[in-house]
């Protein structure tokens, strides 16, 4: 137990002193793992197995230009934002504090809001996002390269069975498949209701005249992969925004849209079928946030669910003796072994 422990500790260390590597390398694996059934149709109808990792590689490097695509454009319209709101951003966080501080807020805390709003440190965060951007672009570099590598191991993976026997292998490829499909169903799942998500709160942005409502749509669309708090990161800037050209009359109409749509399907309806396809309490996803940004990074948000189901694949599963602690994370009342049939 303890050795396990200390494995465990040096492990996480190592992940989160090679945060730059390990993130491009841990996204690399999940697009492969969603883009990899691309490849079964093909070699069925009879393509060569190069010719089939070809099309994994493709598919993945496509839904890799789109994400690129649609994060530059949020990227680029929201400096252009900052740069022409950075006044009156200024003078609203004025007006705000002034407004707390009749409340009793601290003189300090006042000022500390109106510094953080001022033009050369809004002039700052726009300089550190276009690090961010670089840093981005420069990650984006490897997970292309990681998507080729493992595309091609995927091909020889599926060999296993042959190599080493269908009794001795078994059981880690029903484990290992099982992670598969959760993986692919809970981005699915993610994919469809933010992709709904977005549409309604972009129209309804729209409607309600806050500017660059696609950039809004856009960032609903990505913190919803985020478990449990993505709701609120997607609203915090489009509200901010409705305050500094509208006011709190228009700040607190986005606020109820975002309500009344957002935590209608994200939090009412989505969870459902979230825990359908991985099998998690909402405590450990929650849990599971915190933990996987803090090792690896904003990265660790979205990849926080198939981070924690791969801990428990290579952890819990198959062993008779963790059944109570897979039950506790979530897995159904059996805690049955992948693959097993239910009841079984």
């Amino acid at each position: 137990m303890l050795l396990g422990l200390a494995a465990a500790t040096v492990v996480l260390a190592g992940l989160y002193f090679a945060r730059e590597l390990a993130g491009p390398l841990l996204l690399a694996a999940v697009i492969v793992i969603i883009c990899h059934p691309v490849r079964h149709p093909l070699e069925r109808a009879g393509w060569p197995s190069w010719a089939a990792t070809t099309a994994v590689i493709g598919v993945a490097y496509v839904v890799l230009a789109a994400l690129g695509a649609l994060l530059y454009f949020a990227g680029t319209q929201f400096v252009r934002l900052v740069g022409d709101f950075a006044d009156q951003l200024e003078s609203t966080a004025h007006s705000v504090a002034v407004w707390l501080q009749q409340f009793g807020l601290d003189q300090d805390a006042g000022d500390a809001l109106r510094n953080a709003v001022s033009s050369s440190n809004v002039v700052g965060y726009v300089t550190s996002l276009g690090g961010t951007v670089v840093s981005v672009l420069t990650a984006m570099f490897f997970v292309l390269a990681y998507v080729i590598f493992m595309a091609a191991d995927g091909a020889r993976y599926a060999h296993v069975e042959r190599e080493f026997g269908a009794d001795a292998s078994r059981p880690l490829m029903a484990r290992v498949r099982s992670y598969n499909r959760s993986v692919r169903r809970y981005f699915v799942v993610n994919a469809v209701f933010g992709a709904v998500v977005a549409i309604v709160d972009g129209l309804a942005l729209w409607a309600l005249g806050v500017p660059i409502p696609v950039v809004w749509a856009i960032l609903s669309f990505v913190t919803n992969f985020v478990p449990n708090i993505g709701f609120v990161l997607g609203l915090i800037p489009p509200a901010v925004l409705a305050l500094v050209v509208g006011g709190w009359p228009l700040m607190l109409a986005v606020i109820a849209v975002y309500c009344v749509a957002n935590v209608v399907l994200q939090v009412l309806v989505q969870p459902k079928f979230v825990s359908d396809a991985v099998d998690l309490s909402l405590t450990l996803s929650f849990f599971s946030v915190i933990f996987w940004t803090f090792i690896i990074g904003p990265l660790g948000a979205i990849l926080s669910i198939p981070l924690t189901l791969l801990v428990r694949a290579l952890v819990l599963d198959g062993d008779p003796g963790t059944r109570w602690l897979r039950w506790f994370s979530g897995q159904g009342s059996a805690a049955r072994e992948p693959g097993a049939p239910p009841g079984g």
